[in-house]
């Protein structure tokens, strides 16, 4: 395993400038795809199923899944939830199949199709995930999903706590990973304080989300690792 290597890919407007078919790829969207999805799976969700565009979602609407569609923050009309991961706990999910789009996480994780293997990550499971990673004879990609294309500093700090927790595992660790973990070194002690400069956070203050902000910034409250395998985001097991 002396080899592995750890990159960071800052959007996936750049995913293709990686080689990425027998990587590990981490898709990251802290705010707030990702954190449901690994709260959802820790909760007992039997599937999510990430799809790219909100009509996709009316194709399993009569198999009795629970239909959930967010854009630019907002519930998208008519459908039963969003991302916010206080839509997924275990009375709303356990058990059940969940289709979702978003405006960034559910695109990114569709343009890693192609890597060996995709695992998504968030504060929650930062530690299981990266204990998983340690023994994964692979090298790894962290995806930051971004905002619409654009760099952003959530995604950006978790990719960083990642290759804080990874340092001594891996050997090569691109420009990215290095200026990632800079960045989380200066932000950690004060998570909160330090997204609260975002532009994604400031848009979910306007929308008066700001509990969903806090929430998707606590550390290790979920043991799951959601995987894709097919087309569905299932936990992983270890």
């Amino acid at each position: 395993m002396s080899g592995k290597k750890i990159e960071v890919c800052l959007s996936p407007a750049l995913i293709n400038l990686y080689a990425i078919e027998e990587s590990i790829v981490v898709v990251i969207d802290i705010l707030r795809a990702t954190s449901s999805m690994v709260y959802g799976i820790d909760n007992g969700a039997e599937a999510i199923i990430p799809v790219a565009q909100v009509e996709d979602c009316l194709g399993y609407a009569d198999k009795g899944y629970l239909l959930a569609a967010e854009r630019n923050g907002e519930v998208v009309a008519g459908y039963d939830f969003g991302n916010s991961p206080f839509s997924y706990t275990p009375e709303k999910v356990s058990g059940k199949t969940v289709v979702l789009t978003t405006t960034n996480g559910t695109k990114a994780i569709n343009l890693a199709k192609k890597a060996h293997q995709v695992v998504i990550g968030s504060f929650l499971n930062l530690k299981p995930l990266c204990e998983w990673l340690k023994v994964q004879d692979r090298d790894v990609l962290l995806l930051c999903a971004g905002w619409k294309d654009q760099f952003n500093l959530e995604d950006t700090l978790f990719a960083g706590a990642v290759a804080q927790e990874l340092r001594s595992s891996f050997v090569s660790f691109d420009d990215a990973s290095v200026a990632a973990e800079d960045l989380y070194a200066l932000a950690k002690d004060n998570l909160r304080a330090y997204v609260g400069k975002s532009s994604h956070s400031h848009r979910m203050v306007a929308l008066n989300i700001e509990e969903d902000v806090k929430f998707c910034l606590q550390l290790n409250i979920c043991e799951a690792i959601p995987v894709l395998v097919g087309d569905s985001l299932v936990a992983l097991k270890k």
